[in-house]
């Protein structure tokens, strides 16, 4: 049928009715349900349960006197593909429209979002065309077709994509040409110090060393500070988030990257079906890799609600989280965007706080971090002292750096996006391991800000030792990646972030690994003079070196150890505190990663170290 002749009919709640898809009490619940949420009537009730996709759309192309095709198998043949030379995936994905055969003056398209002006007006443009005519396929159909014809196109963009815009800020090259020639400069100019003078080069080394610690452990005490005083504060009040209405609440995306967690996917599921959300507002997207069907059975096992979505991630290298959440962003809806790894137990009113941040925030925040923690902190001693760090980390030291405007690295999860200023972004760095991180200093890099917000997502903590160096060493790895990337333009980034933000990015994602790596060599010294008492040692320990030793020794241990005590009044989790004093072993553990990430830098640079999940004793849920 012509779009010049198309004539609206029955409502689609009556059409639904004349074809026994619903009853009438549904109707009503479903009208009662739209009164709060002003959301369209056919979705919510694909979001109550009470009619499928198919039905839907076979009630929307009655409605509007259109065709619908319902067996969509030989469409992909059938599609005449020089059209698809006329438009990109990404308009097929905006438009949900997509185009099927071109007959002279007028134009066929396969559609999801039938008599759309924008979509109509915008094909008649680009084809040229004086007539349209529709044929309406579910948005899953058009989703599948859309796939199938653009795969490449859709798959290298989410790989290189941010390597075609901005090659220097992608972790693609490890090092830039200038720093492969500066390393070369340092290394010889190294060796030519240690032929003509071993001792005075000890020295100036030993003295850096200490110097990075005293710098690290007062920037970490200042920072801790400012995250202590913003304990008082309350970004997002309760009453703020009753005071909401749902019939103003946006579109959210949730995308789920998941990628062999057959056994934990269903705690997600769970979670989000109980978000203080409008259901037919939540754009809910399970990213699952093409060869990884135990997932999906278990996802499909679990009855997803008819208005969610599984994406399948084609196979390919680099086989990672983020490539997998470049894939998702292109079928993305929402105005606002966040990831949930699969274990994950997000508090019920999270999307809402976000919500209220978002709106009180100003123009230039493009994110905001949401506390993580863990589920199973008493299972034994690693994760007890992984929820310290958390704890710490999460609910001191963001807060502080919020506070101080400073650099944030986002963590991997509970990240709540801008989904315009994201896309602008251009998504994740599908090379980087740390994917979360390097999207922060990006942001900042960019002149955005990242704030945090006071809700939190409930984890499962490394119970495992193997298990847990792998997935260090994967985020120690990333930040050595991120360092270096952001360290190939320095006066650059000094210009944007200024020199307090160059210092705080230096100390956090430079730092960390730097730490992780000499603190080993630092400790064997200090042990070897306290157990031989070797006068070997003294030499490059003049007087100014040995204060700064001292001090690094007994403060900055005892600040470490301090503040994860600290960090447990908060959550009132106070019989971690004794654990606090074991620090010192679980920093150890860093170390080991970390050298295990300097070697897969140079060999397997975006190698994904996957954490096993699903392998706690504890129930899932108790937090």
């Amino acid at each position: 049928m012509s779009v010049n002749s198309v004539s609206v009919s029955k409502k689609i709640g009556d059409i639904l009715l004349d074809l026994g898809y619903i009853t009438l009490p549904q109707l009503h619940e479903a009208l009662e349900y739209q009164k709060n949420t002003k959301g369209r009537i056919g979705w919510i009730l694909v979001a109550l349960g009470f009619i499928n996709r198919i039905q839907l759309y076979e009630c929307l192309a009655l409605h509007y006197g259109l065709e619908f095709r319902k067996d969509t198998g030989n469409m992909e043949s059938e599609i005449d593909k020089p059209l698809l030379s006329d438009i990109k995936h990404e308009e097929v994905i905006e438009y949900q429209t997509l185009p099927y055969r071109k007959e002279k003056d007028s134009i066929i398209v396969l559609t999801a979002y039938p008599n759309n002006n924008a979509s109509l007006s915008f094909f008649k443009n680009r084809f040229k065309v004086n007539e349209i005519w529709q044929v309406v396929i579910t948005d899953l159909d058009l989703t599948k077709i859309t796939e199938a014809l653009y795969r490449d196109a859709i798959l290298d963009k989410s790989i290189y994509g941010l390597f075609y815009r901005k090659p220097e800020e992608s972790a693609y090259s490890v090092f830039s040409k200038k720093q492969v020639i500066f390393s070369g400069v340092i290394s010889l100019l190294i060796l030519c110090w240690l032929y003509f003078g071993v001792i005075s080069f000890l020295i100036f080394f030993n003295f850096i060393v200490q110097a990075f610690y005293t710098i690290s452990v007062l920037f970490k005490l200042i920072v801790s500070l400012a995250g202590i005083k913003s304990e008082i504060e309350k970004p997002v009040t309760d009453d703020e988030v009753k005071s909401l209405k749902n019939d103003e609440m946006p579109v959210y995306t949730v995308l789920v990257p998941a990628y062999k967690e057959p056994e934990v996917i269903g705690i997600l599921m769970d979670a989000l079906k109980k978000m203080n959300y409008p259901q037919n507002k939540l754009d809910i997207i399970l990213l699952l890799e093409e060869d990884d069907r135990e997932t999906f059975e278990a996802a499909k096992n679990n009855k997803p609600p008819g208005n969610w979505r599984f994406l399948i991630v084609p196979s390919s290298q680099p086989k990672t989280k983020p490539k997998a959440c470049n894939y998702g962003l292109f079928f993305s809806r929402g105005k606002y965007l966040v990831i949930y790894d699969a274990e994950d137990i997000p508090e019920p009113d999270q999307l809402k706080k976000a919500v209220v941040v978002f709106k009180k925030g100003g123009k230039d925040y493009i994110c905001y971090q949401g506390s993580l923690n863990y589920f199973n902190k008493d299972e034994n001693t690693l994760t007890k002292l992984f929820t310290l760090e958390y704890s710490y980390w999460y609910d001191y030291l963001l807060h502080g750096l919020d506070r101080l405007k400073l650099v944030i690295p986002l963590g991997g999860t509970s990240n709540h996006f801008d989904a315009e200023k994201l896309k602008e972004l251009g998504g994740w760095d599908p090379f980087n391991t740390t994917e979360d991180a390097d999207l922060g200093v990006r942001a900042y890099a960019k002149g955005y800000r990242i704030g945090v917000v006071n809700t939190t997502t409930f984890e499962e903590a490394n119970s495992r030792l193997g298990n847990f160096i792998r997935q260090r060493s994967r985020w120690i790895k990333g930040y050595m990646q991120t360092w270096l990337v952001y360290s190939r333009h320095p006066i650059k980034l000094i210009k944007v972030i200024g020199f307090k933000g160059w210092v705080s990015f230096n100390l956090f994602i430079g730092g960390t690994p730097f730490a992780s790596l000499v603190n080993p060599i630092t400790w064997s010294v200090f042990f070897v003079w306290l157990l031989t008492k070797t006068k070997l040692v003294e030499p490059i320990f003049p007087p100014e070196v040995l204060y700064l030793s001292l001090f690094n020794l007994l403060f900055g241990n005892f600040l470490g150890i301090y503040l994860n005590m600290v960090a447990v009044f908060k959550r009132k989790y106070y019989t971690l505190i004794p654990f606090a004093f074991l620090n010192p072993f679980y920093w150890f553990l860093q170390s080991i990663a970390s050298y295990k990430s300097l070697w897969q830098l140079f060999n397997k640079p975006f190698y994904w170290e996957k954490t096993q999940h699903g392998i706690t004793k504890h129930r899932f849920g108790n937090a």
